[in-house]
């Protein structure tokens, strides 16, 4: 008989977002449509598990584009973005390749082109090194100038009298974006805005539905990857917005049972790049260990679907 008993408060909306959906539908396809294998540049969303199930259904990832063994066989680019340099190369090398860029991701792509064809100097918040950033950089032959914090947008040396425009990664923090966004309109008299925010509604909606609960919470769990940001907001924000904890859960099956040590009640979500099969097996592990307690309040379903390509549909 369990007799410790856990609260477990859990966030909604959680788990995938319409592009993930699209993303993972697409290689889907791919497989049914044109057999194994079907190479995937990057990972197609930052998701281990995801991953994996996608290997066992005949998908080959691979970093580059130069990895591809036969060329006769299709390939899909990453939900993140990629620079125009990669689909030029799948061209040169006569692939038959497919673009995943989820089309939130894509919005921005054109923002930057907009904003390079009247010549003004572009800041994109976001994080070094990142795939979207990459991405988003490798979109126009005019350099941008990336900015992660405050202290960054103090540090441009632009004319500050000059017209300048900004564009946003889409999972960043809502919280310290704006901040940054502050930062920025204070240092620059004439600033151009995205016409809507470039932050996604998913990366939003999850880290709203985490505000709600995490004072709750001794612990907060986020289901997530180490190297997914929208992951690693979620964590951020539980612990500023009152998580006596905040701990990012990569592995279901090898969580330290000692963090529920004389805890009471904890927090659960998932990021958007994480399947809810996940939250629910590991409600399922907890439940075999401890007598838990569900809360859940009700939350507005979100009705976003994003269409696969015309060019996969027609292949299809």
């Amino acid at each position: 008989m369990n007799t410790h008993q856990i609260k477990i408060y859990l966030a909604g909306p959680r788990g995938f977002c319409a592009g993930v959906d699209r993303a993972i539908l697409m290689v889907e396809e791919a497989l049914k449509k044109y057999g194994n294998p079907v190479y995937v540049r990057h990972e197609i969303v930052h998701n281990k598990y995801v991953v994996e199930d996608l290997k066992e259904k005949g998908a080959i990832f691979i970093d580059e584009l130069n990895e591809i063994k036969d060329l006769s066989r299709p390939v899909i680019f990453s939900a993140h973005g990629v620079p125009k340099s990669v689909p030029d190369e799948a061209k040169n090398l006569n692939l038959l390749y497919f673009d995943a860029t989820c089309p939130l991701v894509s919005k921005i792509h054109r923002e930057v082109e907009n904003f390079e064809k009247q010549n003004l100097p572009i800041i994109l918040i976001g994080h070094h090194n990142h795939p979207e950033v990459i991405g988003t950089m490798g979109q126009i032959k005019s350099s941008i100038h990336l900015v992660e914090n405050e202290k960054d947008v103090e540090l441009l040396k632009l004319d500050k009298n000059k017209k300048i425009a900004y564009v946003t990664q889409t999972t960043l923090s809502v919280d310290e974006t704006k901040e940054i966004i502050k930062a920025i309109k204070k240092k620059f008299n004439d600033v151009i805005e995205p016409r809507k925010n470039d932050i996604c509604y998913a990366t939003t909606n999850r880290q709203e539905a985490v505000k709600k609960i995490a004072s709750n919470c001794e612990v907060f769990l986020v289901i997530g990857a180490y190297n997914s940001s929208n992951s690693i907001r979620l964590v951020e924000v539980a612990k500023k917005y009152g998580a006596g904890k905040s701990i990012l859960l990569e592995n279901i099956e090898q969580f330290d049972e000692k963090i529920f040590k004389n805890i009471n009640s904890i927090g659960l979500t998932a990021s958007a790049s994480a399947p809810e099969i996940l939250v629910q097996k590991f409600i399922e592990l907890l439940k075999k260990k401890f007598d838990i307690e569900l809360i859940q309040d009700d939350f507005i379903k979100e009705d976003v679907n994003f269409k696969i390509p015309q060019k996969l549909k027609e292949a299809i």
